[in-house]
């Protein structure tokens, strides 16, 4: 989620608080969810989801909570860097870091809008990272099934190379030679340019086939879920909701449905379903923001489909910033 969308967002959100709970929507959580930490955002599943990797908080470092125990390991002590926007696990259990060597606390953001690089932590989680060697618009996409990423270059980070206003995405296989990870077979899968979408974000390839991507259209029809054909090139609207902000985050297994912060009932958003046919059919999952200030956000899905994590945050908050992780069991 972008932050120029989200005050457009916020806007209207003034206007219905009148409307809204006072609390905390943490004190009045249903029998299926569950609070797993008390920081944190941006969460992950490992691939048994028996853990949850995650962000201690923007530009900080990266944590795994064992569900089971709800023992939290810091997992980015044992080297020197500027800070994490983000954590996902790879299909061979190493993690695919985007962040930066450096931090300017007069200048936060541009570690994640301008400067912020993909790395491969291994996971024995006793090595420094190892730099693939690009740049990294927001979050990248991860492969569930395969060692292969997809991530969105933006024109103000390669200024000498991009023209004004474009976005790119790429995807590519990471190899290890002599067990060093580095970029394989790296192609443009995507160029906005010359097209009606302006703000573009890569989120999630399409299980099981993946041969088909999620990615955010910021600021088309309010902000749009779209699919791309990774084949075809072709591109479909699966939202159709005109003025409504819907932003894909985590994607379910049989690739029927994704995860979408919407902000259709309250101007704040909440977690829905979004069913991938081209019908725009939502169903809500969470009331985080009926509570008077409150939202939830980046939602994941576990590899059975059975579990979502999440996270909760103010509705005033830049998009991302998250107050601790939730865990919510998901009716069959």
């Amino acid at each position: 989620m972008k932050t120029v969308f989200l005050s457009i967002a916020l806007a209207f959100c003034v206007s219905i608080q009148a409307q809204q709970l006072a609390g905390n929507p943490q004190d009045h959580l249903p029998a299926n969810i569950t609070r797993i930490t008390q920081f944190g955002e941006r969460a992950d599943f490992s691939h048994d989801g028996k853990k949850i990797l995650f962000v201690g908080k923007t530009y900080g470092d990266v944590f795994e909570v064992e569900l089971s125990t709800r023992k939290i390991s810091l997992i980015t002590s044992h080297f020197f860097h500027g800070g994490f926007t983000r954590a996902l696990y790879l299909a061979n259990g190493d993690v695919l870091l985007s962040g930066c060597t450096s931090f300017d606390a007069a200048k936060p953001h541009v570690n994640r809008q301008l400067k912020a690089e993909l790395w491969v932590l291994d996971k024995s989680y006793t090595k420094p990272p190892v730099r693939l060697g690009t740049k990294c618009s927001e979050g990248p996409a991860v492969s569930r099934k395969n060692i292969k990423i997809a991530w969105t270059v933006a024109y103000n980070q390669y200024p000498d190379s991009l023209k004004q206003g474009q976005y790119l995405f790429y995807q590519a296989d990471i190899v290890y030679k002599n067990g060093i990870p580095e970029l394989s077979g790296k192609k443009v899968i995507f160029d906005n340019l010359n097209t009606i979408y302006k703000d573009i974000e890569v989120q999630n390839f399409v299980p099981p086939l993946e041969k088909t991507m999620t990615f955010s259209g910021y600021g088309f029809q309010g902000t749009e879920v779209m699919l791309l054909d990774l084949v075809t090139g072709a591109i479909t609207n699966m939202s159709k909701a005109d003025k409504q902000y819907d932003e894909p985050e985590g994607i379910f297994p049989d690739g029927k449905h994704t995860l979408v912060e919407c902000d259709k009932e309250t101007g704040a958003v909440d977690i829905y379903k979004l069913t991938l046919d081209g019908s725009g059919q939502l169903e809500r999952l969470t009331f985080f923001s009926n509570y008077k200030g409150y939202k939830s956000s980046n939602p994941v899905i576990s590899d059975d489909g059975k579990c979502m994590a999440f996270q909760m945050a103010r509705s005033t908050d830049l998009a991302g910033i998250g107050y601790g992780i939730f865990l919510m069991t998901l009716k069959n």
